[in-house]
């Protein structure tokens, strides 16, 4: 090889080093998620008695088709910031005036619940929204939370059935409770109106789990008889941690380098085979 060729090679392969070598200081260096958008959820509840089944369309698109009384949609990711909604009475392509529609803010890393409360017969329909809690609770507890969303119903308490043990104190319409932590078992709960401690409703048999947060919601109306109350799960226990197997055949293992992706390791292979071949050009040139 002669020396002009010989130069021309080493060039190259140092380009090519160079590049392996940033690739794999790129995969190494590059913070995790950064291209990940921010965004929050959000749970739609259809919590109006007299509306019928309604899409729900967010900036311009469908994003919820036929959700009828007193149904919930899961939690949805949408981008943080502000959102047009829209619901129209199913079935709709979005077009001519909705029966309801407002500008939803959206905080990165934050959950929501959305109600679509109210009558539509009265004109007094509208999206009610609460912030959600969703940390897991500790030890052998639930956490618990009430909304109020009947909208005949006055002021509530709600009781250990049989007692005199109040979970919840005088939630009014459109309103919710603090999060309240309960021992995980089965329990009987009674309803009362929070004026006069006259019982309307009795809920048997609601069993909360270790760990878990909820939300119960009472709907449908107290003058017809139709009030009661919906339990939803917002967050289950978090399923337990899987212990990793026993890792063989690495008594040697850089303390730097015990989480490196592979594709770090692919380029450091690759930086050295590179390497290698620019030192055998480099005794073939003298």
């Amino acid at each position: 090889m002669n020396l002009a060729r010989a130069v021309m090679t080493r060039s190259k392969l140092l380009v090519a080093a160079a590049l392996v070598a940033a690739l794999a200081g790129g995969v190494m260096l590059a913070p995790q998620g950064a291209e990940a958008q921010a965004t929050g959820r959000v749970r739609i509840m259809h919590a109006s008695p007299d509306t019928p089944p309604v899409d729900i369309f967010v900036d311009g698109q469908k994003a919820v088709t036929a959700l009828a009384f007193p149904n919930t949609t899961g939690y949805v990711a949408l981008p943080a910031g502000g959102h047009n909604v829209k619901v129209f009475v199913s079935p709709s392509d979005g077009t001519g005036s909705p029966a309801l529609q407002a500008t939803l803010e959206v905080v990165a890393g934050k959950d929501v619940t959305v109600l679509a409360t109210g009558r539509v017969g009265d004109g007094s329909l509208a999206l009610t929204v609460f912030e959600d809690d969703n940390r897991t609770p500790s030890g052998n507890t639930a956490h618990v939370r009430l909304i109020h969303a009947s909208p005949d119903a006055p002021p509530v308490d709600v009781a250990v059935a049989g007692t005199d043990t109040k979970v919840f104190r005088g939630v009014a319409f459109r309103n919710v409770s603090p999060y309240v932590p309960v021992p995980a078992g089965t329990y009987s709960l009674d309803v009362l109106v929070n004026a006069t401690g006259a019982k309307v409703l009795t809920v048997p048999g609601l069993k909360l789990d270790a760990r878990t947060v909820y939300t119960a919601v009472a709907v449908g109306l107290a003058g017809n008889g139709t009030l009661r109350v919906v339990p939803l799960v917002d967050a289950p226990a978090p399923a337990a941690a899987t212990p990793a197997p026993p890792r063989t055949g690495e008594s040697v293992t850089a303390a730097g380098t015990s989480g490196m992706p592979w594709l770090a390791l692919a380029a450091g292979a690759a930086l050295l085979t590179v390497s290698g071949g620019l030192a055998l050009v480099a005794r073939r040139s003298r």
